[in-house]
């Protein structure tokens, strides 16, 4: 799991939202992105290897290319986030951050983010 809180908030800054959405979207089967805790790194480390205990990478998938578990994973863990945006900033709680998390990597990933202002 990797914390692009800051890319997006340069995204936000980069694109003038002062208020409005941003909704982050990672565009693969086998990634996804999440809200979680980010003050403590255990957070994630625990949701990856709770993944990973309930979505074994050899358990016995139809699907048979050897990344069947990551499919799964992203699934669970969704593609897209939306933000609230006042005053130029994310609107997080204390310790939230977004996490992309990637399930058959290593690889060159893509994460869009899309700004919608408030009328």
């Amino acid at each position: 799991m990797v914390d692009v809180t800051a890319e997006i908030q340069r995204e936000v800054k980069k694109g003038g939202l002062q208020d409005g959405l941003c909704v982050a979207y990672v565009p693969h089967t086998t990634a996804g992105i999440t809200i979680n805790e980010h003050a403590d790194p255990a957070v994630a480390r625990d949701l990856s290897e709770t993944l990973a205990r309930l979505v074994p990478h050899s358990a016995a998938y139809r699907h048979t290319e050897g990344n069947a578990d990551a499919h799964v994973k992203a699934s669970w863990i969704g593609s897209s986030v939306t933000l609230l945006v006042e005053n130029g900033k994310l609107v997080l709680g204390t310790w939230q951050g977004v996490f992309f998390c990637e399930f058959d990597g290593p690889r060159s990933r893509s994460l869009y983010v899309q700004l919608i202002k408030s009328d």
